[in-house]
């Protein structure tokens, strides 16, 4: 998925840290590459599309203070899915040739219940000093597996101009969000509301928020439990399905991803967008259409604000890291507050440290910042599970379905329970 691309498409570091775990055969107190636990030395960081190139001066500050326990970056494909593909193949392997991995946060229930990544203790890094939300998308049965590094959440994009043109303020419940998209956007010539609609991940996150926003879940029991079959769910989705019978949804953003979305909204075709904060940038950059002329603000509900699903990236220890109190120490840096504050004025990316989002200079230069705050705050995880994307898969399938008109909302969601509790029953 795409939503991590940020200020230029980027909003997806994938750092992979590899870092060493007493494992099976492993003597207590070493690492599986048979360096004891408190040994340091160099380590090895590699990222997916780091487009804006903000990793390379933080590591290269780290290297200056540290040049017994240098960072090697190394750059995975910019693709999310082949990224994850050859962190699977080198955690397979055993190799340990990464000693630093920064996993997506949907991934993170998956890499420790396959015992790729090892268990941190809480006490080593000021969790109480990040947004209370991000926290949890780094457990996993009840221990922490990796340390929150950037977050994420969604938002909507309204058209400013057109909303005050009709003494209308932006919808905080669907049915306003549905009575606009309806009866504004048609007056002006543009289409009503636009998602990531494509069957991928972007869809898997779009479905979710509408069945959280409803009152309802997916999954409970970290993947074990299935609970979408609810009138929550039916609510949501089908909310989703209406808007593209009604056609206050246009039909074209069943392609859209998170860069054809945010295209559309930046060329002034839409009243309304959901997306990430990273479509912020771009709206009012140099070629916008709508410069100037929009706003965003959290999700709406069905019945107040709503629930955004959390983005972002987890930095986690490998089992079979070289180095792995290098490696820790690696990972306090990176979330560290001066740190953080870099990673969104230099990598434009959203960070997990809770006083970055109240700084009055950095607010005034990123006037998204307090409603992404709201956001994140609100926000809940993607269904924990360690099969998570075959998951994810089979959200995507039944809900394009849905909007797609293939299916009605109440016979995809009990579809989709059925095919949940089988890949429950598979695990």
């Amino acid at each position: 998925m795409r939503w991590m691309r940020a200020a230029g498409r980027a909003l997806l570091t994938v750092a992979m840290v590899l870092t060493g775990y007493a494992g099976a055969g492993v003597r207590g107190g070493e690492a599986a590459g048979g360096v004891r636990d408190g040994a340091r030395g160099p380590m090895t960081l590699a990222t997916a599309g780091d487009l804006t190139n903000y990793l390379g001066p933080l590591l290269d500050d780290w290297n200056r203070g540290h040049p017994r326990e240098k960072v090697t970056l190394v750059e995975l494909p910019d693709s999310a899915d082949e990224a994850r593909a050859q962190m699977i193949t080198e955690l397979r392997s055993g190799a340990g040739r990464y000693d630093i991995l920064n996993i997506d946060v949907a991934w993170t229930s998956e890499f420790a219940e396959a015992g790729w990544i090892a268990p941190l203790e809480p006490g080593r890094f000021p969790l109480k000093s990040f947004l209370p939300p991000v926290v949890e998308t780094a457990t996993y049965a009840g221990k922490l597996y990796a340390v929150p590094y950037v977050t994420n959440a969604g938002m909507l994009y309204y058209r400013k101009d057109l909303l005050d043109r009709e003494g209308e303020r932006p919808p905080r419940t669907w049915s306003e969000l549905e009575r606009q998209a309806r009866t504004i956007a048609p007056k002006y010539g543009v289409d009503g509301y636009a998602g990531q609609f494509l069957p991928y991940e972007g869809l898997t996150v779009n479905a979710a928020e509408m069945v959280y926003s409803a009152g309802g879940s997916i999954l409970g029991d970290e993947g074990e439990r299935v609970t979408v079959d609810s009138a929550a769910a039916r609510t949501g989705i089908g909310l989703l399905a209406r808007g593209v019978r009604d056609g206050w949804i246009p039909k074209a953003a069943l392609t859209y991803k998170e860069e054809e979305s945010r295209q559309a909204f930046q060329d002034g075709r839409l009243l309304f967008l959901r997306n990430w904060p990273y479509a912020f940038a771009g709206a009012s950059g140099e070629g916008s259409k709508i410069a100037g002329k929009f706003g965003a603000v959290p999700l709406p509900g069905s019945d107040g604000s709503g629930t955004s699903v959390l983005g972002g990236s987890n930095l986690a220890v490998g089992t079979h890291a070289r180095y792995p109190a290098s490696a820790r120490d690696l990972i306090a840096y990176l979330t560290s507050d001066r740190v953080q504050r870099r990673v969104l004025t230099e990598g434009a990316l959203p960070p997990v440290r809770a006083s970055v989002y109240q700084d009055p200079q950095l607010v005034r230069r990123f006037t998204y910042l307090p409603a992404l705050r709201a956001s994140v705050l609100a926000a809940a995880p993607r269904p924990k599970s360690p099969r998570y994307e075959q998951v994810s898969l089979a959200v995507q399938a039944v809900v394009n379905d849905a909007m797609a008109q293939h299916q009605t909302p109440e016979a995809a969601v009990r579809r989709l329970a059925v095919e949940l509790a089988a890949i429950a029953r598979r695990g």
